[in-house]
């Protein structure tokens, strides 16, 4: 049986929405608060709450208030799961390339 690690799920989903994989992107160069990342968006402050908070509970990104500022950064460790993921698809998938590549190139010969 399949076994599905509900942290990838939930992390995938989070990033399958353009504005979260965009504040995602920014918060890999470091941290920001909660007003430098909504500067560029088109959308009010609390709607980027709300993306924040889904990135928050996806573990992909971490928040903590200081004085009156929330300032989010990325989970790295989090981020780490998803690109080894990830990683481990390109490899088969590179591995099935490879295989094919083999078999075309044997069945080439074999017309000489």
């Amino acid at each position: 049986m399949l076994q599905y690690d509900s942290s990838l799920d939930a992390a995938f989903a989070a990033l399958a929405d353009p504005t979260r994989r965009e504040v995602v992107a920014r918060l890999c160069d470091g941290e920001l608060s909660v007003g430098k990342l909504a500067e560029p968006l088109d959308m009010s402050l609390s709607a980027v709450g709300q993306h924040l908070r889904i990135l928050e509970q996806s573990g992909l990104i971490v928040s903590e208030k200081r004085g009156r500022t929330r300032f989010c950064r990325v989970d790295h460790q989090a981020l780490s799961a998803v690109e080894s993921w990830l990683g481990e698809r390109r490899r088969h998938a590179e591995q099935r390339l490879d295989r094919l590549q083999s078999f075309v190139e044997r069945r080439g010969n074999s017309d000489d």
